[in-house]
C-alpha cells in the first residue's frame, strides 16, 4: 500500500487581510502545503495554535496588541513542534534578534519572492532556518566578535561533527550535508543533535551565528 503524503500545515498571521490573501492564494497552489488557519492578531494566533497545532506559523511581527515577538515566545511555550518563520518589513536590529531569541526558526523580509517563500516553509518545517541575507549579515556582524565571556566548545566536537557544523554555517539543509558526507539523513540529524547539545545551543540557526562568530566561516 502506498504511503500517503503528508502535507505540511501552515497558519498565516498577519492584520493586513490582504497580505494574508496574498499568502494564502500561493500556498494553496503547493502540493505539500495545506493553510489551516489565518490570524489577525497574536491572540488570536496563539488560540489558533492551541486548536490547530499548526506545523509552521507565517508570522508578522508589528500588529495591535501583541505583537510578533511575545506571540512567538508564547507560541514555542505551548506548541514547540511548530516552527516560526517571521514575514515583516522590518530588517532593524531592535527587530530581527528578539524575535530569534523568542523561537523564531527563520526570518524573511516581505520582498522574499514567492517560491522563496514557499521553500522557507519547507526547510522550517523540517526544522532548518532560512535568514534574509540582509538579516543573516547583520547577525554575523552582532555575534562574530563575541564578548569576553565568550568561550568556544569546538574541542568538545569530534572530527565528523565539526565538519557537519561547518557545512550547517554554509546553509546546508541535511539532506545536502548527508549527500556531500556519503552518510544517511539519520546519521546527520543525529550529528546535529549533538552538537547543539555540546554547543549549549537551541538550534540549527544558533550553531550557524556560533560557527561564523568563532570564524569556522568566513565570507569570500
Amino acid at each position: 500500500m502506498p504511503e500517503q503524503k503528508t502535507s505540511i500545515s501552515v497558519l498565516i498571521v498577519d492584520d493586513h487581510e490582504m497580505v494574508r490573501r496574498g499568502a494564502r492564494g500561493y500556498l494553496d497552489a503547493q502540493d505539500d502545503i495545506e493553510v489551516v488557519g489565518e490570524a489577525s492578531s497574536g491572540d488570536e494566533a496563539v488560540d489558533l495554535v492551541r486548536e490547530l497545532v499548526p506545523d509552521v506559523i507565517l508570522m508578522d511581527l508589528i500588529m495591535p496588541g501583541m505583537d510578533g515577538v511575545e506571540s512567538t515566545r508564547r507560541i514555542r511555550d505551548l506548541s514547540p513542534r511548530s516552527k516560526i518563520v517571521i514575514l515583516t518589513s522590518y530588517h532593524e536590529d531592535q527587530h530581527i534578534f528578539p524575535a530569534l531569541q523568542a523561537g523564531a526558526v527563520s526570518y524573511l523580509l516581505k520582498d522574499v519572492k514567492a517560491a522563496g517563500l514557499v521553500e522557507a516553509i519547507r526547510r522550517a518545517a523540517r526544522g532548518e532556518a532560512t535568514l534574509d541575507p540582509q538579516v543573516a549579515e547583520r547577525v554575523i556582524r552582532e555575534f562574530r566578535g563575541g564578548g569576553p565571556e565568550t568561550r568556544s566548545f569546538f574541542t568538545d566536537l569530534t572530527e565528523r561533527e565539526f565538519e557537519v557544523l561547518k557545512l550547517i554555517a554554509q546553509g546546508h539543509p541535511n539532506q545536502e550535508i548527508a549527500d556531500l558526507l556519503y552518510v544517511s539523513v539519520g546519521t546527520i540529524k543525529g550529528h546535529v543533535s549533538n552538537i547543539l547539545s555540546k554547543l549549549q545551543l537551541a538550534d540549527r540557526t544558533q550553531a550557524a551565528v556560533y560557527a561564523w562568530r568563532e570564524g569556522l566561516v568566513r565570507h569570500d
